[in-house]
């Protein structure tokens, strides 16, 4: 079908009511299309499902190129405050977006762009500019076939970019919202247009398992099933997330309710690790139905996927084994909803099954010691390291600096990470130097005594204007120090803030130990700062933990994870 479309259109000499742009040289087939949806309510994980089951077709050999849309009108997610959405990932271009992208690359080991996000805003914001341009020759644009047109040819642009085997695209939020109806009905003319054997549709549902009734219960499930159904989507497969194993006679009434084999209706149940979830969707065979229907099981490579599959497994098998644990304690101010300091459980998670220890957290609000109703000794207490986090804004700011001083004093192991070194270079400054008014002009705009500034001079240099410094920069290293012990002459990470220390008082804190260890490559510009003689006093501008994988972990998150083992 896909292909008489095609020659259809390119007819010029007939008016057609199709819009389909096709990048040149893109051949119909060639990539194969896995689209996840949500229904019954977000935050189901369909980030973490599609990652997993991307992971399965990576070890056959295939090449996967992941992308996530959103529905809502930001272009990207630089905006969004943590405590609604979670942390904001920030990829090597710049590109501020949505946590998940985080999680692909942990799972994949690929390093992302902006190619990989797409968000309603973004989509419509190049639409207009097209529109402006006249690029759609006098047509009245519209959302068939003008904005479903555009998201297809996003993602076959990706599929060419990425040579890519598989694209897997996650739907964000649920099956129902209304900013995603387009997006959707998107993806119902791609499959008519690529052809039934190109894309899978899954389902990511939620069973319900109320505690007064003690039963599972799936009409939830079904009634959000339903609603993509009524949308043109019939799924191949439909995943259901549970707090524990579906039973047999709920898959069978899903099965029943939505015209999917029962052995396509898969429990996706709580583990202990997210990166146990491949495992349960390999022993339910989900790899192998996805290669059944886009007809590439005889495409697989057996040999490779044996290898790779024995290697994660053997990291996995540590987290089911006896270890060590170790209390860190995390400060901040988004404290109530774990995912906005995501990357950072997973760099702990990472650096610990490395370690042979389980990492815990005790969570420490930072607003209650800026209050006075909590000291930090007594927030602190039982911890066997301290990370201050990025962040943004005073509050809370004054309690992150009570506990960089006690974790300077008591000698116990400090891990800054970006406002996280510019607190501790005030703590520093204030507390050892004898500035006593130091501080950042983020926090106090006249400050007598800017140790932290905004420095448009160093900015002019960076080529940023007064914008963010985004991305990923190179540092070099001073030899002799924990940073080169850790990384050697040279590392690059990335990047998401304004301020920097102020080069004005870089003399007086060295000279009394707080030692700058990692640069810009030409400017006064310092990017790592640590304390001579401290057991582990370590800080970064940069944010190392976007930089975890679980095969190979952050080099500073480990460091600081076998010192608080010490």
């Amino acid at each position: 079908m896909g292909e008489e479309l095609l020659k259809s259109v390119a007819d010029k000499t007939v008016e057609h009511e199709y819009y389909i742009p096709i990048p040149d040289n893109y051949k119909l087939g060639r990539t194969k299309y896995v689209i996840i949806f949500g229904t019954v309510m977000s935050g189901l994980g369909k980030g973490i499902f599609s990652s997993s089951l991307a992971k399965l077709m990576q070890f056959k050999g295939f090449t996967i190129a992941p992308i996530k849309f959103d529905g809502y009108l930001n272009i990207d997610a630089g905006t969004l405050n943590p405590y609604r959405h979670g942390e904001v990932f920030v990829l090597d271009d710049g590109t501020e977006c949505d946590m998940d992208l985080g999680t692909y690359e942990r799972f994949l080991d690929i390093d992302l762009t902006k190619d990989n996000y797409l968000t309603g805003g973004k989509i419509f914001n190049s639409i207009l500019g097209r529109e402006r341009e006249g690029k759609y020759l006098g047509r009245d644009v519209q959302f068939i076939p003008h904005v479903t047109g555009e998201i297809k040819l996003f993602l076959r642009n990706l599929a060419m970019k990425r040579n890519a085997d598989f694209v897997f695209v996650e739907v964000g939020g649920t099956v129902g919202d209304i900013e995603n109806n387009y997006f959707i009905e998107a993806m119902r003319e791609l499959a008519y247009e690529e052809g039934r054997d190109n894309v899978v549709f899954v389902a990511l549902t939620y069973v319900l398992e109320p505690g007064f009734l003690g039963e599972q219960k799936s009409k939830a499930a079904q009634l959000g099933i339903r609603s993509l159904m009524g949308a043109g989507i019939q799924p191949h497969i439909i995943a259901c997330r549970a707090r524990n194993p579906v039973s047999q006679r709920v898959r069978e009434k899903i099965s029943v309710f939505s015209n999917v084999p029962v052995d396509k209706v898969i429990s996706v149940h709580d583990a202990e690790s997210i990166y146990e979830i491949p495992a349960l969707l390999k022993a339910a065979g989900t790899d192998e139905h996805v290669l059944d229907i886009v007809k590439l099981r005889d495409k697989a490579n057996r040999e490779k996927e044996k290898q790779l599959w024995k290697e994660w497994q053997s990291l996995t098998s540590k987290l089911r084994q006896s270890r060590k644990e170790i209390t860190i304690g995390i400060t901040g101010k988004y404290t109530g909803l774990r995912d906005s300091y995501a990357s950072i459980l997973n760099a702990l998670e990472h650096a610990g099954l490395h370690a042979g220890t389980k990492v815990n957290v005790k969570w420490i609000e930072t607003t209650d010691i800026d209050a006075g109703k909590v000291k930090p000794e007594q927030a602190l207490k039982g911890v066997k390291g301290i990370i201050v986090p990025g962040g943004f804004g005073k509050r809370g700011a004054e309690g992150k600096i009570a506990c960089i001083k006690y974790a300077r004093e008591k000698n116990i192991p400090f891990l800054g990470l970006c406002y996280g070194l510019q607190l501790a270079a005030i703590e520093f400054a204030r507390n050892v130097v004898g500035l006593k008014d130091a501080n950042s002009t983020e926090i106090e705009p006249n400050t007598k005594i800017p140790i932290i500034d905004t420095l448009p001079e160093q900015k002019r240099l960076e080529g940023l204007g007064g914008n963010m410094r985004l991305g990923a920069q190179e540092v070099v290293i001073k030899k002799g120090t924990l940073a080169y012990k850790l990384y050697g002459d040279k590392v690059k990470r990335r990047f998401r803030h304004r301020y920097e220390v102020n080069p004005k008082y870089i003399e007086q804190l060295e000279k009394k130990r707080f030692i700058f260890s990692g640069k810009h490559p030409k400017y006064p510009i310092m990017q790592i700062a640590e304390l001579k003689g401290h057991k582990f006093f370590l800080s970064s501008q940069f944010h190392p933990e976007l930089s975890s994988r679980p095969m190979k972990p952050e080099p500073m998150f480990l460091g600081f994870v076998k010192a608080c083992l010490k």
